[in-house]
C-alpha cells in the first residue's frame, strides 16, 4: 500500500504540471496558483482550526520562519512553475524538477558547509549537463546567443525556490505536527500570493469559467495539494524518507506519458538525453554510495 500511495503522489504532481500547461491560455499563472491554494485552504480549514487554536503560541513565536517557508513553497514554487508552463512544455518541467535533489546538495554544501565528495561533484556536473541539454533543446551553443526557452528558466527558479525551502526546513518548529504545518503554509502562502494574483487578474483577459477551468482548479486543490500531502506522509512513515524520495523520480516518466497522451507533446531525443544526464547525475550525487551493496 505505501508504494501505491507514493506512486499516486508522483502521478498527481505530474498531472498538475500537465494541467498547468493545458490551461495556460485560460487561467493566468499566478491566479491559477492562488485559486488552487485558496480552495485547498477552504477544504482543510474545518479540520485545521482546532489545531491552530491549540498551537497559537508556537505559531506566533515562529511566525517569521513559517512565513518564509510558506512564501518559498506555496507562493514562489507553484507560481514560477505555472509561469514557466506558459512558454515551456510539461515534459521539460517534469524532467527539470528531477534536479531538485542535486540543487539541495549544492546549496547544503555552499551555504552550510556540509561535506560533498568528488563523486557527488561529478554527479552535480553530469546533472547540470542534463539541464543545459533541456533548456537549449539539445543545442548548447544557443546559450552563446541567448536563444533558449525562458519558460525553462522560470521552472529552474521554482526548482531553486523548493531547494531553498527544503534546506530551511531544519528550522521548522518541531512542536507543530505535519498537518498543522502544512495548513499554516497554505494559509500564509495564499495570503502572500493574493495581491499579485489580484494585479494579474486586473490586467489579464477575462477568465471564461467553463467546466474545464473549474475542474482544473478542483483537481489542483484536491489531488496534487491535499491528497498528495497525505499520501506522501503516509508513505514516508511506512518505508522511510530515503526510499520514499526515490518515487519522485517517477515524475518524468508520468510527465512524458501524460504530456504525450493529453497534450500531443512529442518526446524528442533531447528529452531522453537530458533525462539520462540528470538521472545519471542523481545516481552519483544522491543515490549511490561507495561500499553500499
Amino acid at each position: 500500500m505505501p508504494y501505491l500511495l507514493l506512486a499516486l503522489t508522483a502521478l498527481f504532481w505530474s498531472g498538475n504540471l500537465v494541467l498547468g500547461r493545458a490551461m495556460h491560455l485560460v487561467l493566468p499563472p499566478i491566479v491559477m496558483a492562488e485559486l488552487r491554494w485558496l480552495l485547498a485552504m477552504i477544504l482543510i480549514l474545518p479540520f485545521l482550526i482546532p489545531k491552530l487554536i491549540k498551537n497559537k503560541k508556537v505559531i506566533i513565536k515562529h511566525w517569521k520562519i513559517l512565513t518564509l517557508l510558506s512564501i518559498l513553497s506555496v507562493a514562489c514554487f507553484n507560481s514560477f512553475i505555472y509561469i514557466g508552463l506558459t512558454s515551456t512544455t510539461a515534459s521539460n518541467a517534469t524532467i527539470l524538477q528531477s534536479v531538485i535533489p542535486v540543487i539541495i546538495l549544492i546549496l547544503s554544501a555552499t551555504c552550510f558547509r556540509e561535506p560533498i565528495s568528488a563523486q557527488q561533484w561529478l554527479g552535480v556536473i553530469i546533472s547540470l549537463f542534463g539541464v543545459v541539454t533541456l533548456i537549449t533543446a539539445g543545442n548548447p551553443i544557443s546559450l552563446l546567443s541567448f536563444k533558449f526557452n525562458y519558460g525553462d528558466l522560470f521552472v529552474l527558479v521554482a526548482v531553486f525556490s523548493w531547494a531553498i525551502y527544503s534546506i530551511l526546513l531544519r528550522w521548522r518548529p518541531a512542536e507543530l505536527d505535519g498537518f498543522t504545518f502544512f495548513g499554516i503554509t497554505v494559509i500564509l502562502g495564499s495570503i502572500a500570493l493574493f495581491p499579485f494574483a489580484l494585479i494579474e487578474w486586473q490586467y489579464s483577459e477575462a477568465i471564461i469559467w467553463h467546466n474545464k477551468a473549474i475542474t482544473t482548479i478542483v483537481y489542483m486543490a484536491i489531488f496534487p495539494s491535499i491528497l498528495a500531502y497525505l499520501f506522501w506522509n503516509k508513505g514516508v512513515a511506512k518505508i522511510g524518507a530515503a526510499k520514499a524520495g526515490l518515487f519522485i523520480h517517477l515524475m518524468p516518466l508520468f510527465g512524458l506519458g501524460l504530456s504525450s497522451l493529453f497534450l500531443d507533446e512529442q518526446i524528442q531525443s533531447f528529452h531522453l538525453v537530458g533525462m539520462l544526464f540528470i538521472f545519471s547525475g542523481l545516481f552519483f550525487a544522491v543515490i549511490y554510495k561507495k561500499g553500499s551493496p
